[in-house]
């Protein structure tokens, strides 16, 4: 029973270690590497941080790629991403923006914010696929929906123009505002030119459905 409390207590740890960003230490290296070697997901994708980062451990990317894989290869989506955007950026593999896509794209549809939004970009931009703004759109809505604030604001701009979505602007205001209220800086200079476009009523009932989204944890946005 002890032996088991240790284990959930070390693996609690090891979880607490992913939710936000961290600093790791020398000291706990080698135990990471042990749970990673035993085929630990959160120690594997945590290793791979390291060597990232160069924490606790001399930074070497080849290595980060390696421990990246192996948590991408069981599903776990923050390594799923970690590994597309070294593809995406050619960090320890030959730089492969179609094999950047295909593991944004493992993450997106198990429902990971960033993966959608990533998503978003490369479509936005053309990389690793055909640019189409219409699926740029899709993704960005879906990490939108889940608080992701650039996708928001992303979205909104996209309803503010007309880009990839029925221009609309009301939607416009509605994801902008939200992105704006969370410290987005490109937010605040989009709703402003947007507001100088849009009559009285229209701003009110943007901001009742501000107010929707809101209370309905950006369910009911548009």
């Amino acid at each position: 029973t002890t032996k088991t409390v240790i284990d959930i207590m070390k693996n609690l740890l090891l979880a607490l270690l992913l939710i936000s960003p961290v600093s790791f230490s020398g000291a706990e290296f080698d135990e990471t590497l042990n749970l990673a070697k035993q085929g630990n997901v959160i120690a594997q994708h945590n290793l791979g941080i390291m060597y990232d980062r160069g924490e606790g451990v001399a930074q070497n990317d080849t290595e980060a790629v390696t421990w990246y894989r192996k948590a991408a290869m069981q599903g776990m989506e923050e390594a799923q991403v970690d590994l597309g955007v070294m593809y995406m950026r050619g960090q320890g593999v030959p730089k492969n923006d179609t094999e950047a896509v295909e593991w944004y794209r493992k993450a997106a549809v198990q429902g990971y914010a960033k993966a959608q939004y990533n998503l978003g970009i490369v479509y936005d931009r053309g990389l690793g696929v055909p640019e189409n703004h219409f699926e740029a759109g899709k993704w960005y809505r879906k990490a939108a929906a889940q608080g992701h604030v650039k996708a928001q604001q992303n979205l909104g701009a996209m309803y503010a123009d007309g880009d990839g979505v029925q221009k609309n602007k009301i939607r416009a205001y509605v994801w902008l505002s939200i992105a704006q209220a969370s410290g987005d800086e490109k937010a605040v200079g989009n709703i402003n030119i947007l507001k100088s476009d849009m009559s009285p009523d229209q701003i009110k009932q943007a901001q009742a459905l501000v107010t929707e989204c809101y209370e309905s944890n950006f369910k009911n946005c548009e």
